[in-house]
This record gives C-alpha cells, structure tokens and sequence, in this order.
C-alpha cells in the first residue's frame, strides 16, 4: 500500500503501517470495531474440510487481535461449470459451522465465477481499546508462547506429493480447524498485549515484523520448537519436501536473523514454514505465563509451548531474531 492517497484518521488505531492481523478502528473510548479478510485456494480434497479451515484461518486474525468476533462475510470464487452445487454447498457448510461455532452471526457475502476454487471470510470483530493485542507490544522479558505446532506447509505439500497419510493428516487438519479462541481471553484479562497468528509468512517471518513494530529483538529455542510430528523433518530431510513459499520464506527472514551453527537445515525451513490457519505467537509477561497457560488448557490448547524470549533491541545493525 505505499504509495496509496489515504484520508488520515486518528481513530484508526492499527492500519497497515505495523503489517499486523487486522485493522482495528475506534468507535468510543472503550469500543473498537477489529476487521480483517482472507481467503485462499484448496489446500485438502474434502470440501467441507476445506471450509471449514478457511473460516478458521480468516476469523483467527480477530482472536490475534484480542477481538470477539461478531459477524463474517462469505468470499467465493468458484469454476461453475467444474464443481458442482453440491460441492460448492460442502464448502459454504463447512465454513458456516465454523463461524456458528465461534459464536459469530454469518451475515452474507459475495461470489463469483474462478478458473479455480477460493474461499474465505471478511470478518468483524469488537475489542476494548485498552486491552487490544498487537504486534507492536512486545516488551524486553516477555516469554514466547506458540499455541500450535508448525509444520502444516511442508504437510500438505507431503500430501499432493502422495508422501504423507493416515494419522498424521488428520492430525493437521484438527489443528488447522481449531479457532484461536484464547486470544479474546487473553486481551479480556488484560493478560497479553503483544501477539500474531502464524500463518503465510511463517513463525521467522512473523516474529520479524513483531520485533521491527515494537522496536526489540528477540530469541528462539529450537529445541523447543513443536512439530506437528517427527515425520515433518523426516519430509524435509529425506524427500526434500518443502514448497516454495517456505523456501522463499526463510531465504527472505534469513536477512533479520542469526542461526547458530547447530541448528540444522531441516528446522530453518520448519520455522519458515508457511502455516494455514496456524496458531498465536504471544508475547507473555513472565508475572502472567502461569494464567497464561492455565487459559491455553481450559481452551484445549494442548499443543501449547514456550519457544524463546524477547530481549532488547541491543546495538545498531544487530539482527532482528536469534535462533540458538
């Protein structure tokens, strides 16, 4: 958007200027109205699936920024004279018991016609101004907490490559459809102010913008870092199983941050890893970390872990994120 005439609105509160989850406007003193859209092309078979993890994908940018969601949109684009009503059906279904289990009034859309499947939401959601979660909060000692293990990219790569099945892909479709819930408890508690969904960009790719917008630098463990399996890294380090966004990812990311010498190729790409419908990266003051963790359970965020720390920005020229 650089470049773009806009009309200048103190109320906009946040705007593309930090790159965060969605945009949040001021309506009073303590309401904010939260807004974001995204949609994106077939990642599994299923139709219903499929609907289903797009909704999950579009409203998590609301629960990234601390927000209830109140209403979502329909986006559809769709080759009409390819799939057919019954499967376009499957597709809306499976994204409306997403919404309807968010608690969020499904409220119409748009379609059109696609040389291929697109599906998604607009999503508005409400938050308190004074307890809205950005990417540009983040303070020197907070802990980082990863709500969701990485490895969906490379996954579903396996999967059109015939290289992954059984358990294990069910296992990353039940991650991707679970809605980020705990964000709107966290912000309601006032127990988190920074934060972001990993997603398109991957958990490096984030964490930069995150640490560029709140003005610190931070550190990640790789030891620590969940996969959705062991399989993940047997995928990147034995079938060369990596799609090209993730490669494109860590080549971009590899220019704010310093690995150490131990950390092998095969978790480079993981934490570069373009993630559907990933999960929150949340910048958690150490005082909060144990009624943190306690939200994370009661939500059925089982696959919750500490990953790093953030520390202060440090001298000129230092890179953005350190992964030792």
């Amino acid at each position: 958007m650089r470049g773009l005439s806009q009309f200048e609105d103190p109320n906009l509160l946040v705007g593309a200027s930090t790159s965060d989850d969605a945009a949040v406007y001021r309506l009073s003193n303590d309401l904010a109205m939260v807004q974001t859209v995204d949609f994106f092309t077939p990642i599994v078979d299923d139709p219903y699936l499929y609907g289903e993890i797009a909704a999950t994908n579009s409203l998590s940018d609301v629960y990234a920024m601390g927000g209830k969601p109140i209403t979502a949109m329909n986006i559809v684009g769709m080759p009409a004279d390819v799939l057919s009503l019954d499967v376009i059906r499957e597709i809306l279904r499976g994204g409306a018991d997403k919404v309807k289990e968010a608690k969020c009034a499904l409220a119409g859309g748009h379609s059109i016609k696609n040389p291929e499947p697109i599906y998604g939401l607009s999503v508005t959601g409400l938050v308190n101004p004074n307890r809205m979660i950005t990417n540009a909060g983040a303070e020197p000692g907070d802990v980082l907490v990863l709500t969701k293990p990485l490895g969906t990219g490379i996954l579903t790569t396996g999967i059109k490559r015939g290289l992954a099945e059984g358990a294990i892909v069910i296992e990353a479709i039940s991650l991707m459809s679970r809605l980020n819930t705990p964000g709107q408890r966290l912000a309601e508690e006032g127990l988190v102010k920074c934060a972001t969904d990993v997603t398109g960009f991957g958990l490096l790719g984030h964490l930069v913008s995150l640490c560029r917008s709140s003005g610190t630098r931070a550190v990640i463990h790789s030891s620590d870092i969940p996969a959705i399996s062991p399989e993940i890294l047997r995928l990147i380090e034995e079938e060369d199983c990596v799609p090209g966004g993730t490669k494109q990812n860590l080549k971009t990311a590899e220019a704010d941050t310093q690995f150490a010498e131990q950390v092998p190729q095969a978790m480079k790409y993981l934490l570069a890893d373009a993630q559907t419908s990933g999960g929150l990266l949340c910048c958690v003051p150490e005082a909060n970390l144990p009624r943190v963790m306690e939200i994370f359970e009661d939500e059925d965020t089982l696959s919750h872990a500490v990953v790093g720390h953030i520390t202060p920005a440090g001298e000129e020229g230092l890179k953005l994120v350190s992964v030792v």
